[in-house]
């Protein structure tokens, strides 16, 4: 079950400051996915070992007929709603307004952890004067400078301790594979479900899902038994697009927390969109496996003998540098290939899964490794002595050796190609450490 934090408040209060700010504290780990809109933001932010969904909302301005504002305070009790414990983020200068008062009132409302964080508090007469907030009438109330940083970090201890231990259940052994259906509205999701479960309903059963219009199905037909994850509901949300995309993108994130393999839909006659892009990029950083499925194959006129090949190609580049994902044209309106999806799902399922002997890992790497050396630094020869997989929830690897952080970005491609070449993590993204030895 994944946790998620929204950031809500007033127009330019800096929210966007302290998102950016939330973020930076672990870059490393961390990844700023693009919003659909130019102020809507997602990302994965990680502190004291737990990792959490961060989103960064419009300004919340209430009874505004303005059409983009009342567009995004459809999204700010949208993202109340999905969210696990909300920020309401107010503005020293400025002091308590009518604004703040009705984001109070509608978070009064949503029965959910509230965190009053006062922004822009960088001396002690600010400190003074950010008193006045305690009228507002929250039990959690935070002082910091979004701009410095000062006070994240109790914000970050106090998100934490809210959250639950993490059951991957995904990784339980026993445990049915999970595939979660996404992609922009209109490619063909639900259509997708529906041509997979066909007329026999007796084998299928819904299971609530949980999150509201998350649709869990489970699936047990031609020796085949998984669980899907569709979040095709969502196009019931919304008639405008901006507002349509920002759903969407909320159910993607909630649904690729809970699944093992995402299958991202795209349409044939659209191409894949900088949406799409962020969406993999995201299931990527998640550690999750991946399945593009490119549907409407049957629309495209004026196939060739290598269209295919071309579009795959120019696909694989948009991907770069995880490009060793199937890729499958499909046409779920004409059912071709809609079963060669499932089997390709399964089968990166089970990479996702393995773990490789560690005598067979060291007598394939090392001697990859002996075929193409490290480079030289600084007249010292790199010596890579042991490779041991890690104990983790998707494929990760330990290379044991004299100067771990000399170790540049080329050759470590070079070593992710090798243990992909013998070992086949199709569809997985694989995560490489360097440690002294």
């Amino acid at each position: 079950m994944s946790f998620t934090l929204a950031i809500t408040g007033r127009p330019n209060v800096g929210k966007s400051t302290f998102f950016n700010r939330m973020l930076e504290q672990r870059k490393a780990i961390v990844d700023d996915v693009s919003g659909v809109t130019r102020d809507r933001q997602y990302g994965i932010a990680e502190w004291a070992g737990k990792s959490f969904n961060v989103i960064d909302t419009g300004g919340f301005v209430a009874n505004s007929d303005d059409v983009f504002e009342k567009e995004i305070r459809k999204q700010v009790h949208f993202a109340v709603e999905e969210a696990n414990a909300i920020i309401f983020m107010v503005d020293v200068a400025t002091g308590i307004t009518d604004l703040d008062e009705s984001m109070a009132d509608v978070l009064r409302r949503s029965n959910k952890p509230v965190f009053l964080v006062v922004n822009k508090v960088d001396n002690h007469e600010r400190l003074l004067e950010a008193s006045e907030f305690y009228s507002l009438g929250f039990e959690h109330i935070f002082f910091v400078s979004s701009i410095s940083g000062s006070g994240t970090g109790e914000i970050l201890d106090a998100v934490i301790a809210l959250m639950q231990p993490e059951d991957d259940a995904s990784d339980i052994n026993g445990e049915l594979p999970k595939f979660a259906i996404v992609g922009q509205p209109n490619v063909g999701k639900s259509s997708l479900l529906n041509a997979l479960i066909g007329k026999e309903r007796t084998i299928v059963s819904d299971i609530a899902g949980t999150t509201r219009d998350t649709i869990h199905t489970h699936y047990n037909l031609f020796n085949k038994e998984f669980v899907l994850i569709d979040t095709a509901g969502i196009r019931k949300k919304a008639k405008v697009h901006e507002d349509l995309e920002f759903y969407s993108v909320i159910r993607a994130i909630k649904a690729i927390d809970e699944a093992d393999v995402c299958l991202m839909m795209l349409d044939a006659g659209k191409g894949i969109t900088a949406q799409d892009l962020s969406i993999f990029a995201l299931a990527a950083k998640k550690g999750k496996g991946i399945v593009v499925l490119v549907n409407k194959w049957d629309l495209v006129e004026d196939k060739k003998t290598n269209t295919i090949k071309e579009f795959e190609a120019a696909l694989k580049k948009k991907f770069a540098p995880f490009s060793d994902v199937p890729i499958i044209f499909i046409s779920v309106h004409e059912k071709q290939r809609i079963f060669k999806s499932i089997e390709a799902a399964l089968e990166v399922f089970e990479n996702r899964r393995k773990k490789i002997p560690t005598s067979q890992l060291n007598d394939v790497m090392l001697k990859a490794i002996e075929g193409y050396k490290p480079p030289v630094v600084r007249g010292i020869l790199i010596k890579i002595k042991y490779i041991s997989q890690l104990p983790t929830h998707t494929p990760a690897f330990a290379f044991f050796c004299n100067l771990p952080d000399d170790i540049k970005q080329p050759y470590k491609n070079y070593l992710e190609n090798q243990l992909r070449q013998h070992f086949n993590f199709s569809g997985v993204p694989v995560r490489l450490f360097f440690r002294k030895k």
